[in-house]
């Protein structure tokens, strides 16, 4: 290996690692928050790329229906648990964010689709689909075991992937595709070539990490989410409802998502199933990080991407492997060392 190909393999690894540190931030985060390993991260990711696709081509995709039918299963789950206690504000508040919404951006969709307005429209309505998804799914599959153990929140998490998957291939079919780079600029530094597409994943990561670093800094509603990612229990005592809390981390989570897949789509070609192999290798970097400090998640997915590069130059057929075994001294390590102490909740 020569300093070319090295230089090569570093922005391929940075570029690779930038997307996987979106994806393990909000694994972290809604892990922090709830408890749930969020399985199903990455088909935020992939819904978002086949959906930008689709919009590029000047079809409707599927994606408003996916969401409408996602707002049916949310509300009638709040309408059946909460069925005793129902309020005019609640029913008002379920009919507006489960049904009006979605109602409203598939008509949005509809209209738009077709007129091909531009790259940047084009995102903006995946990113309005994909957003409302994150809480949808938290009140459907999670909120109604919110104080289960996180071994049973697990396995909710690997039936919500499953559930995905399938309603994937249902909605966006088999086939494959790309989305158009953000920037079809090049520039050299030497022997390296350096794209516009990575330059705008570097920027649009940096950009989005100081941007959430401030969120929890500085806002009370990130403030909020802090002390329920401390102690759930004490922050209920204050106030803070912990139902909110969820929705709110699961929104931010699936946010992240529309943001990655916007990125990675003119990266790969993207499938229904792409995002799953995209969740685990941040999930790798979520768990090299601690599932708790967000900077060590950053630099843990960035070593992540780079190995995965070096990964492809020196063993390609087995990258994926490669990658996942990362992750095994770090547990062997906590299994030794770290402390063990019982849930709480």
């Amino acid at each position: 290996m020569d300093a070319t190909i090295f230089l090569f393999l570093l922005q391929d690894g940075i570029i690779n690692g930038a997307v996987y540190a979106l994806v393990a931030i909000a694994t972290v985060l809604v892990f922090a928050v709830t408890r749930v390993i969020l399985v199903p991260q990455g088909e935020f990711v992939a819904f978002t790329a086949l959906t930008i696709a689709a919009l590029e081509n000047g079809k409707v995709p599927s994606t408003p229906w996916l969401l409408l039918a996602l707002g049916c299963l949310a509300a009638t789950s709040e309408l059946v648990r909460h069925f005793r206690e129902l309020t005019v504000r609640r029913v008002a508040r379920i009919v507006l964010f489960d049904l009006a919404l979605p109602i409203a951006l598939l008509l949005l969709t509809r209209t738009l689709a077709p007129l091909k307005l531009g790259q940047a429209v084009d995102i903006l309505l995946a990113i309005a689909l994909i957003t409302p998804m994150g809480p949808m799914i938290y009140r459907i599959a999670f909120e109604p075991i919110a104080h289960s153990s996180v071994l049973v929140l697990l396995m909710a998490a690997f039936g919500v992937h499953f559930s995905l998957t399938g309603l994937g291939l249902l909605f966006f079919g088999p086939e494959g595709t790309g989305t158009a780079p953000l920037s079809s600029a090049s520039f050299s530094l030497g022997d390296l070539v350096v794209t516009g597409q990575s330059v705008a994943v570097v920027v649009v990561t940096a950009l989005l990490l100081a941007l959430f670093a401030v969120f929890f800094g500085r806002t009370l509603l990130g403030k909020a989410l802090r002390a329920c990612s401390s102690n759930r229990i004490g922050a209920r005592l204050v106030g803070i409802p912990t139902s909110a809390a969820g929705q709110i981390a699961f929104a931010l989570a699936a946010l992240l998502g529309a943001v990655s897949g916007v990125l990675v789509g003119p990266l790969m070609t993207v499938f229904y199933d792409s995002g799953f192999l995209i969740g685990l290798k941040a999930f790798v970097a979520a768990i090299l990080g601690g599932l708790v400090s967000y900077p060590m998640t950053v630099l843990a997915a960035l070593g992540v991407g780079f190995a995965e590069a070096l990964f492809s130059f020196w063993a390609s057929n087995f990258k994926e492997v490669l990658v996942f075994t990362l992750i095994i001294p770090v547990l062997a390590w906590r299994s030794v060392y770290a402390p063990h102490a019982e849930e709480t909740e």
